[in-house]
């Protein structure tokens, strides 16, 4: 018979080891999120001529059709305002992207940042899955997309 925790899960199996030092965890995770996403961004990104920030900020348009408000996609990828708005003056200039104001900011991918999205998409899914799915189990996959959701 099974118990349930607070959260109505099933606890994990007993493993006989120690739960880890939260402080252990978390500088693990600070380190397993910088090596994987140095990776990932030298595979693809850079390949591209892309940043960092360009790319998250393509990738998260891109996925929401091509257009968002300045503030949902800031709130998105947990930036202030000041952040996202240097960000993006960088890449209108390179012209991946157009603010336009009406009741707010809307910032759209141009022809340019569909391109570059779509150039990029193929060597960023394969060093994503490189760099860090293929080193995982379907279940520990799972386990961490609901843990990363939570937080």
């Amino acid at each position: 018979m099974s118990t349930l925790d607070r959260g109505g899960h099933e606890p994990d199996e007993p493993t006989g080891e120690a739960a880890p030092d939260p402080v252990d965890l978390w500088s693990a995770f600070k380190r397993a999120h910088e090596v994987v996403r140095a990776r990932v961004i030298a595979d693809a990104a850079e390949a591209a001529g892309l940043s960092e920030p360009d790319l998250t900020i393509l990738v998260n348009l891109s996925k929401a059709g091509g257009s968002l408000r300045q503030s949902e996609l800031a709130a998105s990828l947990g930036w202030d305002r000041t952040r996202i708005s240097h960000q993006l003056t960088r890449m209108g200039k390179r012209q991946l992207v157009t603010r336009e104001r009406a009741d707010g900011v809307t910032v759209t991918l141009t022809d340019t940042g569909r391109q570059a999205i779509t150039t990029v998409h193929p060597g960023l899914d394969a060093a994503v899955r490189r760099h860090f799915t293929d080193k995982l189990s379907a279940q520990e996959i799972a386990t961490l997309s609901s843990v990363l959701r939570r937080l």
